[in-house]
């Protein structure tokens, strides 16, 4: 019978604990809150959907960047507001 391959889960401790505790001293990464997104849900008819993905199509770019650029440009941030 063969013996069964050492499977890392996420919670299995690194082999060098130095290093291990050592990285919890590290200061936390800076992230941009740009790269955060919500989920945003609309009811359109499927007629209004279909002439926003033919839009987009002619051009050429996706349905999703058209409408950001569309809320950005009518919802532009204000003094203060993180953006």
């Amino acid at each position: 019978m063969s013996e069964r391959p050492t499977r890392r889960g996420f919670a299995t401790r690194p082999a060098d604990v130095e290093q291990w505790i050592k990285a919890a001293d590290a200061p936390p990464r800076e992230v941009a809150a740009s790269n955060f997104t919500a989920r945003l849900t609309v009811d359109i008819t499927p007629d209004l959907r279909g002439r926003i993905k033919i839009v987009a199509f002619q051009r050429g770019i996706t349905v999703t960047h058209m409408l950001r650029a569309l809320l950005e440009r009518e919802f532009p941030p204000t003094d203060g507001a993180p953006s």
